[in-house]
């Protein structure tokens, strides 16, 4: 009798699933398990396609107000949560 893997079990692995750099036996069970389990085949599905999506495009730059503000921010909530004064170097 196979062993059924569990969802959490197939998100663990789901980076390497689709990057299609896993054992034929575990990929073989990972895509057992997408078939039968809904919820895991929309997570696989959507995360395919926006792969597809991103992959296609090409990268912009943040302007430079919104990265001084988004660190700002960052700085702010790391500092709120006490993670070694929030200073962020990038």
């Amino acid at each position: 009798m196979t062993r059924l893997l569990t969802c959490k079990q197939f998100l663990q692995e789901l980076n390497d699933y689709l990057d299609d750099t896993l054992d034929p036996k575990l990929k073989s069970e990972l895509q057992k398990h997408v078939n039968e389990c809904p919820n895991c085949w929309v997570v696989c599905d959507t995360t395919q396609k926006t792969l597809k999506v991103f992959k296609g495009m090409e990268p912009k730059p943040i302007p430079e107000h919104v990265q001084t503000k988004l660190m700002q921010a960052l700085e702010r909530r790391l500092k709120d949560k006490g993670c070694g004064g929030g200073k962020i170097d990038v």
